[in-house]
This record gives C-alpha cells, structure tokens and sequence, in this order.
C-alpha cells in the first residue's frame, strides 16, 4: 500500500466507525442488550471495504462527503448483519470474527438473530434519515441497497453456499455464489457513490464502475479463499480452514493455490482496465484493487 493509500484507509475507516457512535447515540440503552449487541457487531473492527468505495467513488465523482456518511454506514450495517446470521449456528457456525467472539457467543444465539435483523432496518433508517439527498436520490439508494442484500445478491449466495457444502460444484456455479454473496454489496458500494454523482445520466461512467465494482468483487472472495488455506488466524480475524472443515467448495480447491492466485491477478487486471476507461483520478480506486489481492487478512 502506498502511504496515501494507506491515509485515506485509515481516514474513512475512522470516519464511518465515528458516525456509527453517533448514531448509536440516538437508541435508548433501555433496549438493551438488543443496542449493545447491534453496537458490538457493526464496531467489531474490520477492513471497512465496503464504506471505503462509497467514499472513493463518491470523491473520485466530485461528491461531498457528507453526503455520502449515511450511505456508508448503512452498507456497513448490512454488512455487519450480514456476518451476525453467516456465523451463526444453522450456518456457518463460526466463533471467531475480527479476532473476537462472534455475536452469537459474545450474547446469545437469539440476541445475535434480533441484532442482526435490527440492523437491517437500522440501514433503511439511516437512508430515510439522510438529510442531504433528494427524495429521487434516497429512492435511487433504497433500490441499490435493497437488491444487492435480497434474494438477487447476497441471501441468494449465501443460501446457494450452504447447498454447496459437502459437494464438489464447478467453476461457475462457485462463481454465481460469490458474485452473489460477497460480489453484489461491493458493485452496490461502488454504485450508492455513483448514484450521488453529477453523472448518475452517463451509462459510460456507470457501466466502467460496474466492470471495476464486478473484478474486485470475485477478487477479494478468491483472496478470502486463498487466505483460508495459508493465512494466519491473527492476522485474518478468523479460523483459517474454516472452508475445509465445512467441506466448501474453494477456488484453491477447484484451481489448486497456484490457479487460485492467478484467477485473482486477472480479476485484479480486469478491474485496472475498467478504470482506465474514466475520465477522472481513480488512484485511489486502483490501490484499493491492488490492496484487496495483496492483502494477508
């Protein structure tokens, strides 16, 4: 990572974890443990990935920042809901996240599947809420969000995941999986910035996003992959072989390591040549591509 790479990381992860306190402000802690456990899941830490390209792509466009804050949190949000219920029992069975106990263990199963379906709703909210956008605009996120977290995006893959499990499936259906279930929040990310562009009318624009948002997507699910197999659980927050365990199809499985790692450089040179097609800075558009293929957690 470059150092300026390396600033603005850190820059719109602090950010995004200072406005989720914020807004955390407004719940009354007689809900409680419900709030603690909504608190302990979105604040857990992690890479902030997702509010990152909201954030770059906002920027890379000319938009202000501020109104791209609630748009950031509420991907967050349906993000950190996203893993409550993925590690939860029925699924994934998981009691390691971020490094710390996963919301089911650090409460309880039921507390977890409340918080996590409270954050759901805490998203939409926090859209509704959003001082700065039109009513067009707000419509224009409500449907970006909505459908990269529904039965078209991610509660599609995750549900076609777990079919998976203790079968060996090909290439594309591992693909259709991760497009769906790690891939659509990232193109969602990535569009919720465009969408408060000067340039939501140009399909040129929209379509090279799109192209970026897609390879960086099933890149970053390839590394997660990748890194099941020779990652440190120190450093990746989680137990490394999670995947086998589960008996999961992988792409180290399907390519071996070897074709694994070079599926990600491709993707990661697919994403480079979408950006290069726009006419604006993308630098930091690019170095995120690089840092999810280089990344070691």
């Amino acid at each position: 990572m470059t150092d300026q790479f390396s600033t603005d990381l850190t820059y719109y992860q602090q950010r995004i974890n200072q406005f989720l306190k914020n807004q955390f402000t407004l719940y009354s802690k007689a809900n409680a443990p419900l709030v603690d456990a909504m608190e302990y899941a979105v604040l857990l830490g992690g890479k902030r990935v997702r509010p990152f390209l909201i954030y770059a792509t906002g920027k890379t466009l000319n938009v202000e920042l501020e109104k791209l804050d609630h748009s950031a949190a509420a991907m967050e949000s349906i993000h950190a809901y996203s893993l409550v219920h993925d590690d939860l029992p029925a699924m994934d069975n998981d009691a390691l996240r971020r490094g710390k106990p996963t919301c089911h263990i650090a409460f309880d199963e039921a507390t977890a599947i409340l918080a996590g379906d409270a954050l759901q709703s805490f998203a939409f909210e926090l859209l509704a809420s959003d001082p700065y956008l039109t009513a067009e605009q707000k419509v224009a996120q409500f449907k970006a969000l909505s459908t990269a977290a529904g039965a078209r995006g991610m509660c599609l893959g995750q549900s076609l995941d777990l079919q998976s499990e203790n079968k060996l499936i090909a290439l594309d259906e591992l693909e259709t999986i991760h497009r769906n279930k790690t891939g659509a929040l990232i193109e969602a990310s990535v569009l919720m910035g465009f969408n408060l562009s000067e340039y939501v009318e140009d399909q040129m624009i929209k379509s090279s996003l799109q192209q970026y948002a897609q390879a960086i997507g099933l890149a970053f699910q390839v590394q997660d992959d990748i890194l099941d197999v020779v990652g440190q659980s120190d450093k990746i927050g989680k137990v490394v072989g999670a995947d086998e365990a589960l008996n999961k199809s992988t792409y180290p499985k399907l390519l071996g390591l070897g074709g694994a790692k070079l599926k990600a450089s491709e993707l990661h040179q697919s994403a480079l040549v979408a950006l290069a097609k726009l006419p604006f800075d993308t630098t930091s558009l690019k170095e995120l591509a690089d840092f999810i293929v280089k990344r070691d957690r």
